[in-house]
């Protein structure tokens, strides 16, 4: 087995369709794919939220070749760093894991009554603004 030499980092949300997604599309973007970035659903959907997809599009980031997927405990266990997004999902740790976890309480603008795109873009910034903050830590840039 060859050793990891790029950070590893797991995006958590319940259905892996929209939240999870867009940080874990940023994250490739903001490290130009120096971090080998993942998503996971506690209760993955079927597909993904398009909505997420054309916000994270508007700012030059993909979810292309990505879809919900269940949440791994072998991969909890490999992650440097687990990021739980939103006061739903949860992951347990497991045995021998090397990462820590993390839970991002997301803004959510719906609770404000805003909707649509203007929200999904709400949400991506901020998403954004911690995965920068995040980017930085795990590459050492910050």
């Amino acid at each position: 087995m060859t050793a990891r030499t790029a950070p590893a980092v797991l995006f958590v949300c319940v259905k892996n369709a929209g939240k999870s997604q867009i940080a874990a599309a940023l994250m490739r973007q903001h490290t130009d794919h120096r971090v080998e970035v993942h998503s996971a659903g506690t209760r993955p959907g079927g597909t993904l939220n398009e909505q997420a997809r054309t916000a994270v599009e508007e700012v030059g980031a993909s979810m292309d070749d990505e879809s919900p997927k269940p949440l791994d405990p072998a991969l909890v266990g490999k992650v440097d760093r687990i990021v739980v997004l939103g006061e739903e999902a949860l992951v347990e740790p497991v045995p021998g894991m090397r990462g820590t976890i993390d839970t991002w309480i997301t803004e959510e603008p719906s609770a404000r009554g805003i909707g649509g795109m203007e929200r999904m873009r709400l949400v991506r910034a901020d998403i954004d603004r911690r995965v920068r903050i995040l980017a930085a830590e795990v590459t050492g840039k910050g």
